[in-house]
């Protein structure tokens, strides 16, 4: 049976309805479900509950649907890159749960093991705590940490099969096997789907945690912040060194030499 769909729209039908938890892999602009993102704001669903390491950039990424107002809060470690987004919170259009990064992950990766709560020492004594029951082990406080389970997970990964086999290239892996395993409902888009199956030491998500499959059809990989060097320029070709001057001749002819 596969999992394979015709289109990240198609992917969506029928699934996504007001006030999800939705839980988006990538980091930054990296690995990010470009297709899938597009297509959820594209279904029009509001007062979503987003779930991400970043909500992207203006006009690219999770800020497509902050520009549609589709948003109500938002769970992330960082959103410094995105203007409409702190525009939204300063008036009060969108509630920010901030969590720290290693937290975040670690909140994904229990939701999707059946972990309900965690403890954890990061946080404590900071408004992260606030309202959090703590414990104290070995001498030392932690802070409580609830799992997170999302009505639907939407990753990014560079390879798959139509079982939902997915792998991952580079950085681009970054947070998208614990977005995968987090989601009651998981969609993965990929940058190449083969035929028959990933060999299984590439495999990075097993199939049994991803229902529907799409391929990209445009895999645009977007730059967040493109840094570079002043161009140099290539040093001169070196000059040859001149030859030597032949030595001078003696005075007067060859014939004179001879003769005397």
């Amino acid at each position: 049976m596969t999992k394979l769909r015709a289109s990240a729209a198609e992917a969506l039908a029928g699934e996504v309805r007001d006030g999800m938890t939705i839980a988006v892999g990538g980091f930054g602009l990296s690995g990010i479900p470009r297709e899938l993102i597009e297509a959820l704001r594209d279904t029009g669903a509001r007062d979503l509950v987003i779930v991400s390491n970043n909500m992207g950039v203006d006009g690219k990424g999770l800020g497509l649907l902050l520009e549609n107002r589709q948003v109500r809060k938002v769970l992330a470690s960082y959103v410094g890159e995105n203007r409409l987004f702190a525009e939204q919170y300063l008036t009060g259009e969108l509630e920010v749960e901030f969590v720290p990064q290693g937290t975040l992950a670690e909140r994904l990766r229990a939701g999707g093991a059946g972990i309900p709560a965690f403890y954890t020492a990061t946080g404590v004594g900071t408004p992260v705590a606030e309202g959090k029951p703590t414990a104290v082990f070995d001498g030392r406080t932690y802070v409580q940490e609830r799992g997170i389970v999302a009505d639907v997970a939407l990753v990014r990964a560079h390879r798959a099969d139509a079982a939902g086999n997915l792998r991952y290239r580079l950085a681009a892996r970054n947070f998208n096997p614990l977005v995968a395993t987090a989601g009651r409902l998981t969609i993965a888009e990929a940058e190449e789907v083969v035929d028959g199956y990933l060999a299984p030491d590439d495999i990075v998500t097993p199939g049994v945690f991803v229902q529907r499959v799409v391929e990209v059809v445009d895999p645009v990989k977007d730059i967040e912040q493109r840094t570079v060097r002043p161009r140099a320029e290539p040093p001169a070709a070196p000059v040859p060194p001149a030859a030597p001057e032949p030595p001078a001749a003696p005075a007067g002819s060859e014939a004179d030499r001879v003769d005397a």
